[in-house]
């Protein structure tokens, strides 16, 4: 096969051959799900996306939109970075999501806070329960030394450059690259103060969705956990949907929830009031 597609003719026939092939990871253009909420309007689909073990994938969200993501198979991890789409300078601030909320552990009704003490995105539902803030994204160093190899282009690549691929897209570079949080793989401070990873596998089909409350940069990697104590690098696909939906109102039950809470979307507000 290599020889013959040194011929740059057969090189380009075999390349108009794959048109419509169709892989279990891959972005789906137009967007289209058969398992959308009841509610949603197909037509408001705006992504559909299968991200690979290792892969990563990266999206513009408008204010009100809603992203689900699916454990497909239950070993997923989805270490996730966001920022304003409009000034990316302002991004998630991990820190204050923990402190400002007095809690450390997301879940449904916690928030992704700004180093501008605005809301970036919010957690309306989950059914995974098992979550990172405290450990940030795997490095080719982490992952040389568990793995023997932590290069993007290995076998075994790591979130953080895979983070570096997704921002270049944006337009943005290394400094850029913030810390994470991480879905669907978790962590539990002990008492003592040992952090225990929680990895799973889990059972597959877990979900998490998030609503944008600005306008917002995802980028996502999905590679093992830093604190995967597995000797094998071990991550399944990651599918990320995301669909139009409403901001949220006033009397919105995430935004009421806490004094706090109404405070960052207070800031939100005045943010978009002219």
């Amino acid at each position: 096969m290599s020889t013959a597609l040194a011929n740059p003719h057969a090189a380009r026939d075999h390349a108009r051959a794959m048109a419509g092939t169709v892989v279990d990871a891959m972005p789906v253009l137009p967007p289209r799900a058969d398992d959308l909420p009841p509610s949603v309007d197909p037509a408001d689909l705006v992504w559909e996306e299968t991200i690979a073990a290792g892969g990563y994938a990266t999206r513009r969200l408008a204010r009100g939109t809603r992203l689900r993501l699916i454990d497909v198979h239950g070993d997923a991890c989805a270490a996730m970075l966001v920022f304003n789409a409009d000034m990316p300078t302002e991004r998630l601030n991990v820190a204050d999501t923990v402190k400002v909320q007095w809690n450390a552990y997301l879940g449904a009704g916690k928030l992704l806070l700004s180093d501008m003490g605005r809301v970036l995105m919010s957690i309306v539902a989950d059914d995974a329960q098992t979550h990172d803030t405290f450990c940030g994204p795997s490095t080719a160093a982490s992952n040389a030394a568990r793995y023997g190899d932590g290069a993007n282009s290995g076998t075994y690549p790591n979130a953080r450059d895979r983070f570096l691929l997704g921002v270049a897209k944006h337009g943005l570079g290394r400094r850029d690259v913030h810390p994470c949080v991480t879905l669907f793989k978790g962590t539990r401070i002990e008492a003592d103060g040992a952090v225990t990873p929680q990895v799973g596998p889990f059972a597959a089909g877990r979900h998490v969705e998030l609503r944008a409350e600005m306008n917002v940069i995802v980028v996502l990697a999905n590679c093992p956990h830093v604190l995967d104590p597995r000797p094998s690098w071990s991550v399944t696909p990651l599918r990320a949907t995301a669909w139009r939906g409403a901001i949220a109102g006033q009397d919105d039950p995430i935004r009421t929830a806490t004094p706090e809470g109404a405070r960052a979307f207070a800031n939100v507000d005045d943010y978009f009031r002219f």
